[in-house]
């Protein structure tokens, strides 16, 4: 059976779970690892050789929106603001970590900034809104890499080294989603990191001050945390896992409610396996968690102490309109793009 058969017959079977991802044509073959819904039409996905794709009928298609001279750049990260406004960061090491912007739906791209410090290498961006921004590299000589925005992206300056903790030896972070990097109300940013220690870093003053603690996920080589979601300035959660050891269970998941400040807690039923992106699901009148990975999906109902698997479709990436939250996309492998849909008779979430 083919790769496309085995996912249509998984996706058709799973109309007893009460929503499934429905495959959707993105028209590109590229492994995508960045998503961004705007709301339930607009989205941006963006991925490996360059690629950003864009939707505004809620999927039904999908168009590009190339990005000058970007054809050797991989676009781990996509922050979108609506149709026509978004953000993509690349990765890799020197100037290949860069940050783009549009106004115009994608019609123009603009390069905002270009990393030239020797050695870093950035994993993410967040937006506390459209004018005001974070990013973070790995660290260099022994110092965390961040630098922020004021101004929609037109300056982008360094956070002092010396307003960070120091980093441990052997520690960096991960870029599979673009969103081991995350931000609440107008000013708190987290970012997670991995390799000698699953730590996360704190700011609750847009980058001027930060406090750093340790999280039971697992630590090695290709491990720690890779994303993180928070619906509170105090409650959150971190997902990630063994990214070589995709398979194991232990180590993908923790809890805090202390702002990730000094206490992660391990919930009581956990995640399948590794997973890449966590994102937060309106349902039934309640927050959800919904969290992707290589190997599956699998959804929380209870703010992520439990945690039950949805399918076994491998994705990268997943992302929730801001203000509802009440539909999801989620992108991966070969271009592969879904939209999360419901089977059951459950009323639709109100608009906060």
């Amino acid at each position: 059976m083919t790769t496309g058969a085995v996912w249509l017959a998984t996706w058709l079977a799973l109309g007893s779970a009460g929503m499934q991802w429905e495959p959707q044509t993105s028209g590109t073959t590229v492994r995508l690892r960045g998503v961004s819904a705007v709301d339930g039409r607009v989205a941006w996905a963006s991925g490996d050789k360059g690629t950003v794709v864009r939707t505004t009928d809620g999927g039904k298609t999908w168009t590009r929106a190339p990005v000058p001279d970007a054809e050797a750049l991989d676009f781990r990260d996509v922050d979108a603001f609506s149709d026509r406004t978004a953000y993509v960061l690349s990765i890799g090491a020197g100037d290949r970590s860069r940050i783009y912007k549009t106004t115009d739906g994608g019609a123009h791209w603009t390069l905002q900034f270009t990393n030239t410090l020797p050695g870093a290498f950035f994993n993410g961006m967040a937006f506390w809104d459209e004018q005001h921004g974070v990013a973070f590299s790995d660290p260099v000589d022994g110092h965390f890499v961040v630098i922020t925005t004021e101004d929609g992206g037109a300056t982008w300056k360094p956070v002092p080294p010396g307003a960070l903790p120091a980093a441990l030896a052997g520690e960096a972070g991960f870029a599979a989603s673009g969103t081991s990097i995350a931000v609440y109300g107008k000013s708190d940013v987290w970012f997670g990191l991995g390799g000698s220690a699953a730590r996360v870093l704190h700011s609750a003053d847009k980058g001027k001050t930060w406090s750093v603690a340790p999280t039971p996920l697992a630590t090695g080589e290709g491990a720690g945390v890779f994303s993180l979601f928070f619906w509170s300035p105090l409650a959150g959660v971190a997902v990630g896992g063994n990214y070589k050891q995709p398979e194991v269970k232990s180590g993908t998941v923790a809890l805090t409610l202390d702002g990730g400040k000094r206490q992660w807690t391990v919930p009581q039923k956990g995640l399948g396996g590794y997973r890449s992106c966590v994102a937060p699901l309106t349902r039934e009148r309640r927050m959800w968690l919904v969290a992707v990975g290589p190997t599956g999906t699998d959804v929380s109902k209870d703010s992520g102490r439990t945690w039950e698997p949805l399918d076994t479709t491998g994705f990268h990436a997943v992302s929730t309109p801001p203000r509802t939250h009440d539909t999801a996309w989620a992108v991966g492998e070969e271009g592969r793009i879904a939209k999360l849909r419901f089977t059951d008779a459950t009323p639709a979430p109100r608009t906060p």
